[in-house]
């Protein structure tokens, strides 16, 4: 059974897959597998491109998303035209020929990734190319979306050659519980950030130790500051409360009740150092 994999840490945000895709699949009828795809309103793999934090701690993520080729996939229980079906390799493409432009499908997806196309009256979406993997095996084993990405961020094969990377991955909306037979590593996580700084002397605080502490459950996180005064703890859960300790040389500063309901910038943070 095919998956996809995305390596979210070497995904540079160059939308080569997304104009691949549009490049293959624009203008080109490859029934039975799909007609057109509309030059506009649809990306049957598209890049969201989201900033997170407060300036000047940002960070930005690049998230490809598509179609998940679930295994569970409520579009083909709800299909009433059976128009959706799974290919024996995982791939879940829909029949243009059969599709009634019912929207059964649009409404269900809980991924989004289904779209209509209004002049053809029928639903679309990404086919991982089944047109090309079902010809010459030596000229395409892969989307052209895998083909084109330059840093192999995005890549496509059997389930069990990526069992390493899997074990270490996650389903984008795991919750959902749909089975994605995509699977990403290095997904946004919350932070929270900011700079120390001794407010007297007017100068960072290099090598203090930021401590968070999860108020609920008690776990830790924790950092040094660095060259610049910035601290960044990463990886933590959303919407909870933490406290944060801040410590160097005996003195400390102690901020309660910071929240990831978002990821947070703290901006400057003054600390007096003991003399």
């Amino acid at each position: 059974m095919k998956v996809f994999i995305v390596d979210l840490s070497v995904c540079n945000g160059c939308y080569c897959c997304q104009i691949a895709c549009k490049d293959e699949h624009v203008g080109n009828d490859w029934s039975p597998y799909a007609k057109p795809q509309p030059d506009t309103g649809q990306f049957w793999i598209g890049l969201t491109e989201k900033v997170h934090g407060h300036v000047p701690h940002v960070k930005v993520s690049y998230v490809p998303q598509m179609c998940h080729h679930c295994d569970d996939a409520p579009c083909i229980a709800d299909c009433k035209a059976e128009a959706i079906y799974k290919r024996a390799d995982g791939l879940v493409v829909i029949d243009p020929e059969k599709c009634t432009g019912c929207k059964l499908c649009f409404d269900t997806c809980p991924h989004n990734a289904i779209f209509l196309n209004e002049q053809l009256n029928i639903a679309q979406k990404c086919t991982g190319c089944s047109h090309l993997l079902d010809g010459d095996p030596e000229e395409w084993t892969v989307p052209r979306c895998v083909d084109n990405c330059p840093t192999e961020a995005l890549r496509f094969g059997e389930e069990a050659d990526f069992a390493d990377f899997i074990a270490e991955a996650e389903p984008f909306n795991s919750e959902i519980g749909t089975k994605s037979r995509i699977f990403y590593k290095g997904l946004p996580k919350k932070f929270v950030a900011g700079t120390v700084y001794e407010p007297t002397q007017k100068d960072v605080i290099i090598g203090a130790t930021c401590t968070l502490k999860d108020t609920e459950s008690g776990e830790t996180f924790s950092v040094k500051t660095n060259n610049f005064g910035d601290f960044w703890l990463k990886g933590l859960q959303d919407n909870r409360t933490y406290t944060l300790t801040i410590e160097k040389d005996g003195s400390s500063k102690v901020i309660p009740g910071i929240t990831t309901d978002i990821d947070r910038g703290l901006g400057d943070i003054p600390m007096a150092m003991a003399r």
